[in-house]
């Protein structure tokens, strides 16, 4: 089977490269060009551990190629993902504009019946709404269904994740579809992997409703570790006691600044947008994003009263990305505190090996304003001196020199 992937940032790249694993033929399109070239190359634009290589065995092997010919992408797959962004707007609402744009573009290019999946985390409706638009721009009325496919990729180990998920669930209408989708996932049949069929709505719903969950369970656990603080008891030894329950589980029970990254904030905001447009407040959902907001403002409370006062203090940051063994910084937890305390005049040496400052990166824009300190770390070999300066100045990604374009 030869399939497509339209969108190759982290989920459509990391779908590529598994389903090209599994021994599907893959292209990855993506309007970016410089991008495309890269990948060519086997030079992945992210970290994600153990992605480069597979990319570069897809590409040996081949089964994994790339393409910004949308024409190209669309004409050689009988399925087609869709993993474009999914931005937030200004009320928390997803933006849906690059995965209808998208959508046209695969309507244009239409020879035959094809099996189209969104694999971008959408709000309920979309597929449907996806559905009309397709259908509407087709030059010439060709038979294709509509999946929801959502992924579940832990950053870190987004590969683990796909070869060995927990679960797959596929949102479908048509039996053919079905079929279709099941033999794409038919080597997670040796590991008895749960494969979840239901509709379209009921599965982009499951997604939203699985990280809501998940960044509720954060919320929860930092109110608690702030009432251990009143009360004299160990939020470690209470998180440990609640895990050994097996309904409740040890996982994401681990207090600190809060979560951050691109799927929990961005899709506990448009779960909270979902229910107000349909006339019903998600209220569990509100709290756990009030709570992750004022625990960012705790941090930087106790970071006050620890070293009294922060004006003219210098203080170390070690990581930036939002969790381990990534290097993406949106939402991060320390973006927002080292704001805030650049804001009170403190100074801060920052370090992370993992993370890269781009230029376009908007919220490197206060950490150019950081002073980079060498450090001692383990798997860390630093080749450049003269480390007093911008960030630029600084390898902190294991050998790759940090970039500022």
């Amino acid at each position: 089977m030869h399939i497509s992937v339209i969108g190759s940032g982290y989920v459509g790249l990391v779908t590529g490269a598994c389903f090209a694993e599994f021994g599907v033929h893959v292209t990855c399109m993506d309007s970016d060009g410089r991008r495309i070239e890269k990948l060519e190359k086997g030079d992945v634009p992210f970290y994600e551990p153990g992605l480069k290589e597979l990319v570069a065995k897809g590409i040996r092997e081949g089964r994994l190629s790339f393409t910004t010919d949308i024409a190209k992408a669309v004409e050689k797959a009988l399925v087609i993902f869709i993993a474009v962004g999914t931005p937030p707007r200004g009320d928390g609402s997803a933006d849906l504009s690059y995965v209808e744009e998208v959508g046209k573009g695969i309507a244009r290019h239409m020879t035959g019946y094809k099996v189209i999946v969104t694999k971008s985390t959408v709000p309920v409706g979309t597929g449907a709404k996806l559905r009309e638009v397709i259908a509407k721009a087709q030059t010439n009325a060709f038979g294709f269904d509509m999946v929801s496919n959502p992924e579940f990729l832990r950053e870190g180990s987004a590969i683990e994740d796909f070869m060995r998920p927990n679960r797959v669930v596929i949102g479908a209408d048509s039996d053919q579809a079905v079929a279709i989708m099941k033999d794409l996932y038919r080597p997670l049949y040796l590991i008895e992997t749960p494969i979840v069929v239901t509709d379209v709505p009921t599965a982009e719903l499951i997604k939203y409703a699985s990280n809501a969950f998940l960044a509720t369970k954060i919320s929860f656990i930092n109110e608690i570790a702030n009432l251990c603080e009143k009360v004299g008891a160990n939020v470690q030894m209470v998180a440990k006691g609640m895990g050994l329950d097996h309904r409740i589980g040890g996982k994401f029970l681990h207090a600190g600044p809060g979560f951050g990254g691109s799927c929990f904030p961005k899709d506990l905001a448009a779960l909270i947008q979902t229910g107000e447009r349909n006339g019903y407040p998600m209220q569990i959902a509100s709290a756990a994003s009030r709570v992750n907001d004022i625990q960012r403002e705790r941090m930087i409370d106790k970071i006050r009263e620890a070293v009294g006062g922060l004006k003219g203090k210098t203080l170390a940051m070690l990581g930036l990305s939002f969790k381990p063994n990534t290097n993406d910084i949106r939402e991060a937890p320390a973006l927002a505190i080292g704001r805030a305390l650049l804001a009170e005049g403190a100074s801060i040496r920052a370090y992370d090996r993992a993370v890269h400052c781009r230029r376009h990166a908007s919220p490197w824009r206060w950490v150019r304003r950081f002073v980079v300190r060498r450090r001692s770390w383990p798997g860390y070999r630093p080749k450049y001196e003269g480390l007093q300066g911008h960030c630029d100045q600084v390898d902190c990604a294991g050998g790759n020199r940090t970039q500022t374009s």
